[in-house]
């Protein structure tokens, strides 16, 4: 969704995205800064009990992410993503046509498409865990 609003902070959202995903819901807003230099904040959002049923309280963490960081972060993020999806694959004895697409797009040192939205599809098929699974 685009938009051209003002949030509650007082910055111009250019662009939103919700996105939700479980017992979460992530937000992905495009902002700009005086100097007209974008950013993005990725806001995860999880409902919890509050004082009553009709007031429920939202566990909030934000992210800022800032132009100068996009490309650095992107390459993490893939590289994280696709270690877990390779242990994933080993773990289940994936087939060859997942090892031949996970190998073709696992580090940006192997293909210059690491950024496109069919890598990021590609590589969305994770199990949806909870911040208690991880200990």
């Amino acid at each position: 969704m685009y938009m051209n609003e003002f949030n509650n902070s007082g910055h111009e959202a250019h662009f939103s995205k919700r996105v939700r995903a479980g017992k979460r819901t992530y937000y992905f807003d495009v902002k700009a800064t005086r100097g007209n230099d974008y950013y993005l904040t990725i806001t995860e959002s999880k409902r919890k009990p509050g004082e009553s049923e009709d007031r429920p309280f939202f566990e909030k963490h934000k992210l800022f992410l800032y132009k100068e960081d996009f490309d650095k972060f992107t390459e993490g993020l893939h590289e994280a993503l696709g270690f877990i999806k390779q242990k994933r694959e080993d773990e289940e004895g994936g087939s060859p046509e997942m090892h031949n697409e996970h190998t073709e797009h696992a580090t940006p040192e192997a293909t210059s498409d690491h950024n496109t939205p069919e890598f990021v599809e590609q590589n969305s098929n994770f199990t949806d865990l909870s911040y208690d699974d991880l200990g």
